[in-house]
């Protein structure tokens, strides 16, 4: 991963608000009588986003409509489409009525257009398949055991890689929630942020789907030339192994998640090297998996 790569030219439209207002209905059991009481209540968004590589459509993913230039950045990284985040010449998003995207009515869409490389679109095609993302899944689509692409190269433990301990995570983890400004409003938004080797938070994007959340903080990184800066990722859910294979990928060397893990996950960064700590909760934290050493 080229940590220099340029910042694609980026274009976009009015964006689709992330958080929706809708009346609701209040019940609460007072003794024999159920009361009931109308208010507002703010929910998180969930729109269709439709990437789309050099006119191709390629995946369509249920994401807050937030932050989309870095999420369709960090997606094509994380996926192997791009090598290096120079491979993408521009990015426009544009956002579309149900009518015109042939949804239900009130189901707005958005499209982003991705110009790449003519060598990343031709690999595009060559393994292309149809993608349809859900909230809760990373790996929706795969065809065979190959596709679900979980043969990635051990990387060598940086040097730095010691002083992601328990409390440079904890440290990171006290500052991430007030950051959290959408799901302050809303709930039920998880949050992927970007922590120095020291525990200082950088960047705190937000997105319904966990692994969108990671993409978009991905695509933030490559943008501003940072994927190669010493630091760790945190993760406001578990450690799943689609979460591990994004950072790998893009040479991530730590992860640290709220929840548990699942022992795929844990498989994951043990055969790629990453540093995975879960359950951080203050005082404590788990540590999943390590290198043994530096550069080993």
């Amino acid at each position: 991963m080229n940590a220099s790569a340029s910042t694609p030219a980026v274009s976009e439209a009015d964006a689709l608000p992330a958080l929706a207002h809708l009346p609701v209905q209040v019940a609460t059991v007072e003794g024999a009588a159920v009361r009931q009481q109308a208010r507002q209540d703010v929910l998180a968004a969930e729109v269709p986003v439709s990437l789309v590589f050099n006119g191709i459509a390629h995946a369509v993913m249920m994401a807050t409509p937030r932050d989309l230039e870095d999420f369709a950045l960090g997606f094509a990284l994380s996926e192997g489409i791009l090598d290096d985040a120079a491979q993408c010449y521009g990015i426009e998003v544009r956002s579309l009525a149900a009518a015109e995207a042939g949804l239900p009515p009130g189901v707005d869409a958005v499209e982003v257009q991705l110009e790449v490389a003519t060598r990343a679109f031709e690999r595009l095609k060559d393994r292309r398949r149809s993608l349809a993302g859900r909230t809760g899944c990373g790996v929706c689509g795969v065809e065979s055991f190959a596709g679900l692409d979980l043969d990635l190269p051990r990387r060598p433990a940086p040097a730095w890689i010691g002083r992601v301990d328990l409390p440079t995570v904890l440290h990171a983890f006290a500052q991430l929630a007030p950051r959290q400004a959408l799901n302050a409003e809303a709930g039920a938004i998880h949050a992927a942020a970007w922590a120095s080797a020291d525990g200082a938070l950088a960047e705190v994007l937000e997105d319904v789907g966990r692994h969108n959340a990671l993409d978009k903080l991905i695509g933030r990184l490559a943008r501003a030339g940072r994927l190669g800066e010493p630091g760790f990722v945190l993760m406001t859910s578990r450690g799943s192994h689609e979460l591990v294979r994004k950072c790998a990928r893009v040479g991530i060397a730590a992860m640290a998640t709220i929840s548990a893990p699942t022992a795929m996950g844990v498989r994951m960064a043990e055969l790629c090297g990453l540093t995975l700590w879960g359950l951080c909760r203050a005082p404590r934290g788990v540590l999943y998996a390590a290198p043994a050493s530096p550069g080993s």
